[in-house]
């Protein structure tokens, strides 16, 4: 075959990629970065099912150990907003699996601590590591996946978070009982230094990065996996849309050109989004102990926020793909609020009542939290990508910080049960409205 240019059209992305369907080896890097979101929810999760082996074994104090669950919060804002924009010099792949190393080591050396400092510390930098790994997971498994399937894809990674949740559960009733609460860290740990192997054989780097750093050969090579039937080429010939190839992304990329509002909008849906979330994860189970439902019942509530959650993604991630990413999302928003409403009937119910009320709210808080990362990978240009939903991500976590504050000083100053839901429906829609307005904002954009 000629080793020229001459008989080879120009590649343009992401044209080359859209107008294919997902191939073995896209969705092989898609699952490869499933499997690091589902390790990151599992080490995300592990530490409160160790808590109360913990407090017991140590004698702490409740505020102890909280300091211990916010160490992590704390050094997953710092990986969100200070290493994923290094995506841009260093590449998604090294990101990657320099956070997956991160709290794969610390998650490990977690195993022979002797004091609840040394137990923060390590929980600090079990943090950075997972807030270092997630957004490039995320950017990369947008990048290689069509336009019509990529919301649906990255809502399947992040279901992987969740089922990591669901895992860990099971992993540490399996192994607490019988080994202690060290022996969870065992598995934390290796488990993804295993993986990060797998990753350093099989991942592949981001086309645009390669693009980015001048190396349009590497990033040919890449798209050739994608489309083995493109001939070899010595000058391969790429071009991008809306940027320079060769230009370094810049933080000021999210908030120039136009983009400041629509990017302080998005924050914004996402602090609130996840200030209901922890909200109610945090208070759901003291409510429900306090209207009379039984231990069992609880421990049910939990996972159904969860199932609500993953269920909702196999509706609203092939609706975002086909009817459009902003108005699906917003409209799980609104709808959601009447969900929120609904529980403020259904407390005091028969249990299978408030269990459908719960799962409603799963749909669209647990939902709308994995959407709205959706929407920001859909919303990002890829050479943007990591550092946008990175920000996003950090700045939300603001959000999940104040949820359980607000929600505890409601239920404090005496707000009955009912009043909280249907409060909580209102944030619930002005997310939606905000959602739906960012979508005008970005049709008007893309009409000029």
């Amino acid at each position: 075959m000629s080793d020229t240019t001459a008989t080879t059209p120009s590649l343009h992305l992401p044209g080359f990629i859209d107008g294919r369907r997902p191939n073995r080896f896209q969705l092989g890097t898609v699952l490869l970065c499933g499997l690091v979101m589902f390790l990151d929810g599992f080490d995300t999760q592990a530490i409160n099912y160790m808590a109360p082996a913990i407090t017991e074994d140590w004698g702490l104090s409740k505020s102890t150990m909280g300091s211990i669950f916010s160490a992590a919060l704390v050094g997953l804002m710092i990986g969100y907003l200070v290493l994923a924009p290094l995506s841009d010099k260093f590449g998604h792949k090294r990101l990657v699996i320099t956070g997956v190393l991160i709290f794969a080591l610390s998650t490990l050396a977690s195993v022979w601590v002797q004091s609840p400092e040394q137990l923060l510390a390590m929980r600090f930098i079990t943090g950075v590591g997972l807030g270092a790994a997630a957004p490039s997971t995320i950017a990369l498994t947008a990048e290689y996946s069509p336009k019509r399937f990529r919301a649906s894809l990255v809502l399947a990674i992040y279901c992987g978070f969740s089922l990591g949740f669901v895992a860990a559960n099971y992993v540490a009733d399996l192994l607490i009982p019988a080994y202690g609460w060290r022996s969870l860290f065992v598995v934390g740990g290796v488990a993804p230094l295993a993986l990060a192997v797998l990753l350093l054989l099989r991942l592949p780097e981001s086309i645009s990065y390669h693009l980015r750093r001048g190396k349009p050969r590497s990033a040919y090579a890449l798209c050739r996996r994608i489309d083995p039937a493109l001939p070899h080429v010595s000058n391969p010939q790429i071009k991008t849309e809306g940027s320079d190839p060769g230009k370094q992304v810049k933080l000021r990329e999210l908030v120039s050109r136009g983009q400041l509002l629509s990017t302080l909008l998005l924050w914004l849906v996402f602090a609130i989004n996840l200030a209901m979330f922890y909200g109610l994860q945090s208070w759901m189970p003291t409510i429900l102990n306090e209207r009379g439902y039984s231990a069992a019942t609880l421990a049910t509530a939990a996972s159904m926020v969860t199932i609500g959650g993953i269920a909702i993604a196999f509706v609203v991630g092939p609706a975002m793909d086909r009817l459009g990413a902003f108005g699906t999302l917003g409209t799980l928003y609104l709808v959601g609020g009447g969900f929120l409403s609904l529980m403020s009937i259904a407390l005091g119910a028969p249990v299978w009542v408030v269990m459908i009320a719960i799962f409603l709210i799963g749909c669209s808080v647990s939902g709308g939290q994995k959407s709205v990362i959706a929407l920001a990978a859909v919303f990002y240009p890829s050479e943007v990508r990591s550092t946008g939903v990175g920000w996003a991500l950090g700045i939300g976590r603001l959000g999940g910080i104040a949820g359980p504050l607000i929600v505890g000083a409601m239920l404090t100053a005496g707000w009955s049960h009912e009043q909280l839901f249907l409060t909580l429906a209102v944030p619930s829609v002005l997310c939606g409205l905000i959602v739906l307005y960012l979508g005008r904002r970005a049709k008007a954009r893309a009409g000029h």
